[in-house]
C-alpha cells in the first residue's frame, strides 16, 4: 500500500458511488428498491476540499447527500468478501451532490445522468481517515446540517448492502484501483442548496460555502 494514499483526492482515478442503500432514502425519492448494488461514476475533478465553495450550474436544482467514502488502498478485481478489509485503507466523510431537476429529465427520457452527478466541486470531500481509527464503519453516524440545521442524520447500521457486499460486486464488474473512492450510499433527508448556505458535516470535520456559478453550464428544459 502506497504511503501517499492519504492524497487520494489529487491521485485516485474514479469516484464509484453507489445508490439506493438505505431504504428510507429510497421511499423519499419513490425509487425502487435494488435487488443488487447499483452504482453509478464520478470524475475525480469534482472533488472539493473541506472549507472550499460548491458553485451552483445557472438554472440548476442541487441536493445533499451525506455519505461514507471507503479509500482503496489495494487495487484489485473479483474480490471475494472475506478478502475486502485488506484492500481498504481508510475512509473519508463525502456529499455527492445532483442535479436534481437535470436528474429527473434525463431519466424521464431514458438518457443518462452522468452529468447531474459530475459537476465541478460536486463532490465535496473530508480528510482521510485511516481503517486503525474506526472502529466498525457500519456502526457509524452520519449526519448534515445546512445553516446550522439537521437535514440528514442518520447510521451506516441502515445499509441495506454492507461494505463488503459492495466491494465484492464492483470488484465483479471492473477493477478498484489504489486512491479509488467508493461512496456507499445516503441516508434520508436529501434536499436542497441554495447560494449563500453553510453545510457542516459529521463523521470528520467537513464543510463548504455554496455560491452560483459565473458562466458555464446552464439548464434548459428539453423540448
Amino acid at each position: 500500500m502506497s504511503q501517499n494514499i492519504s492524497s487520494f483526492v489529487r491521485h485516485g482515478k474514479k469516484i464509484v458511488a453507489i445508490g439506493r442503500n438505505y431504504a428510507e432514502h429510497i421511499k423519499e425519492l419513490s425509487n425502487t428498491a435494488p435487488k443488487e448494488p447499483f452504482f453509478f461514476l464520478k470524475p475525480t475533478t469534482s472533488y472539493l476540499p473541506s472549507g472550499g465553495r460548491v458553485e451552483l450550474p445557472r438554472g440548476i436544482i442541487c441536493h445533499h447527500e451525506v455519505e461514507l467514502g471507503l479509500v482503496i488502498g489495494k487495487g484489485g478485481r473479483d474480490i471475494s468478501q472475506a478478502h475486502v478489509a485488506e484492500h481498504i485503507a481508510g475512509y473519508a466523510l463525502a456529499v455527492d451532490l445532483t442535479a436534481r431537476n437535470l436528474q429527473d429529465q434525463v431519466k424521464s427520457k431514458g438518457l443518462p445522468w452522468s452529468a447531474a452527478k459530475g459537476f465541478d466541486t460536486f463532490t465535496p470531500i473530508g480528510p482521510f481517515i485511516p481503517k486503525s481509527l474506526i472502529d466498525d464503519p457500519h456502526d457509524l453516524k452520519l449526519w448534515l446540517k445546512v445553516n446550522g440545521a439537521f437535514k440528514q442524520n442518520g447510521t451506516t447500521s441502515d445499509m441495506i448492502f454492507r461494505i463488503p457486499r459492495l466491494i465484492e460486486h464492483i470488484s465483479s464488474i471492473m477493477a478498484l484501483e489504489e486512491g479509488d473512492l467508493v461512496l456507499t450510499g445516503t441516508p434520508s433527508g436529501v434536499g436542497p442548496l441554495v447560494a449563500g448556505d453553510q453545510v457542516e458535516c459529521g463523521l470528520s470535520a467537513l464543510s463548504f460555502g455554496v455560491v452560483d456559478r459565473e458562466g458555464g453550464y446552464q439548464f434548459q428544459a428539453l423540448g
